[in-house]
């Protein structure tokens, strides 16, 4: 028993080496069971994995489907078996359409329309029927031959010296004559007013008179 105690009294002065041994010894095994333990795999980089997988599988189906096509819609009346609107894709020409309204008529003016015409969305086609004239909303009526006729002759009022040489039988001089005539009198009332233009008589008056005006 005395022994115990004289052991136990040689080590007092260990004990706080002892202590502090117990302690690192702990530290040591717990470190030990934390880096020996399982990890846990998170799911991230699987979902990861499956959007790319997602965004590869629809950027190579994107890739694989045709692209859609624009469409066009364009109106065809006159000489076609089946007038109305139809839908054609884009880059079409009128032969294509055409074919969609059926073809053309047996009356159908064929020099009326180009079948290469390119087409555009919302033209309007007309296909006339032989012998009748067709005028779109960009052309003008054609003129009567009466205006036509009234509106290329030479008005003695506004013409100038260049202009009135282009008439029959009047050179430069007699143009000038005209003109003096003209600022003389404030101008011509009629064409007959000619007649008091020096050189020019009755006989040149007749040839003149169709190619002149005052109006």
């Amino acid at each position: 028993m005395m022994m115990l105690e004289d052991m136990i009294e040689k080590l007092k002065p260990y004990k706080y080496y002892a202590v502090l041994l117990l302690i690192l010894i702990g530290i040591s095994t717990c470190l030990v069971l934390k880096l020996t333990e399982p990890k846990e795999v998170t799911s991230f980089p699987e979902v990861a994995q499956s959007q790319l997988s997602s965004v590869s599988s629809s950027s190579s189906a994107s890739s694989s489907e045709p692209v859609s096509e624009k469409t066009i819609f364009v109106d065809i009346k006159g000489a076609v078996a089946k007038e109305g609107v139809y839908e054609l894709p884009s880059g079409s020409r009128l032969t294509d359409l055409v074919k969609k309204a059926g073809g053309l008529t047996a009356d159908a003016e064929r020099r009326s329309i180009n079948l290469a015409q390119k087409l555009n969305d919302e033209d309007a086609i007309i296909v006339a029927k032989q012998g009748e004239q067709i005028i779109s909303d960009q052309q003008s009526p054609l003129a009567s031959p009466s205006e036509s006729d009234e509106s290329s002759k030479i008005n003695l009022n506004k013409a100038t010296l260049a202009d009135l040489q282009t008439i029959s039988g009047i050179g430069a001089k007699r143009a000038q004559d005209i003109l003096d005539f003209r600022e003389s009198r404030g101008g011509f009332k009629s064409v007959e007013d000619l007649k008091n233009v020096s050189g020019i008589g009755d006989k040149t008056l007749e040839k003149l008179k169709d190619e002149v005006t005052v109006d």
